[in-house]
């Protein structure tokens, strides 16, 4: 059945990264047989090696056995997750007119954008992790911590005085810091002694800080091997918020974005320049869809998290689309 959308909506597809995964991830793309099918293709590829059961991944992401929150599974499930979402919706849903990932979701967003196959962003986001993994063992003891309640301008110079790095800026006043876990403990009460807040992130990779930057030249050959066709919708840029067309582009901010600084308040900002009208975050979890809505509430917001079925997912996006 196809639907008619509103001549002016402007659908935009949100991938997430790392922390909103949890052992129920793939149910409800698994509802339909084309999610079901992705599902159990992608899982098994994700925890390297690890075979789909004969229920597909029944028993895979759900078992105690299988660490969700290390960083060599955690990347690529998160792609499997949000690919495998993507493929369970499109047959009813609109053609995005962008699509936005963040940190790790960049890569998914160029699968749903249709630049590569979903086999193909999960192989990639196994050897992106590795290899990042990679620099955490050549650089031992990083940490991530969350900031917030602070304008950023007034905690660079404190995360310069303790030598971490600004890793993600996801709002005026709230940001992701990476740097040597040793001095995380300083760096924290300088934060609070300023008025502002801080969390412990449960993570051993500064990404997007230099700390990582031995993994650019590696993971852009290893993009520059793969199959890319042309893309359905534009994929905003991480570090540069622009918009994205070309596999030379792709290339060069997917690698570059690794050991650089994402700048998600502007990537959001440049969502609603481009007239968005409507957003919905593909999942794993909901915090895309939360930060989108409260930096721009006249974008009508959803994550995929919102919702139990998947015909509710389709008559929100018929309404949202009037």
């Amino acid at each position: 059945m196809t639907m008619s959308y509103g001549a002016h909506s402007r659908l935009l597809l949100l991938c997430p990264g790392q922390g909103g995964q949890h052992a129920a991830m793939f149910d409800l793309a698994r509802s339909s047989p084309a999610g079901d099918a992705t599902a159990s293709t992608l899982a098994g590829m994700a925890l390297a090696g690890q075979q789909p059961t004969d229920d597909g991944i029944a028993g895979l992401t759900l078992a105690g056995d299988v660490d969700i929150y290390a960083n060599r599974n955690a990347q690529p499930l998160i792609v499997a997750a949000t690919l495998a979402m993507w493929e369970a919706i499109r047959a009813f849903a609109p053609p995005p007119a962008l699509v936005a990932g963040y940190s790790i979701g960049e890569l998914a967003a160029y699968g749903v954008a249709g630049a590569c196959p979903p086999e193909t962003a999960v192989r990639l986001a196994v050897e992106r992790a590795r290899l990042m993994d990679g620099c955490a063992l050549a650089l031992p003891g990083q940490t991530l911590t969350a900031i917030s309640g602070l304008v950023l301008s007034r905690v660079a110079p404190l995360l310069a005085e303790h030598d971490f790095y600004m890793s993600i800026e996801n709002g005026d006043d709230a940001c992701i810091a990476g740097g040597p876990a040793a001095n995380a403990e300083a760096l924290e009460r300088a934060v609070h002694a300023a008025g502002g807040r801080s969390t412990r992130l449960p993570v051993e990779v500064a990404s997007h800080t230099p700390y990582m930057q031995a993994a650019v030249a590696p993971f852009a050959a290893a993009l520059l091997q793969a199959e890319f066709k042309p893309m359905n919708a534009p994929v905003l840029s991480g570090i540069g918020a622009t918009a994205v067309t070309t596999k030379a582009q792709a290339v060069d901010q997917l690698s570059r974005q690794l050991a650089e600084t994402i700048h998600w308040a502007a990537c959001m900002d440049a969502a609603a320049e481009a007239g968005i009208t409507y957003a919905l975050e593909l999942g794993p979890g909901a915090a895309l869809a939360r930060m989108l809505q409260s930096r721009h509430p006249h974008i009508n917001t959803r994550s995929v998290a919102d919702f139990r079925t998947l015909d509710g997912i389709r008559k929100w996006l018929e309404r949202a689309a009037e």
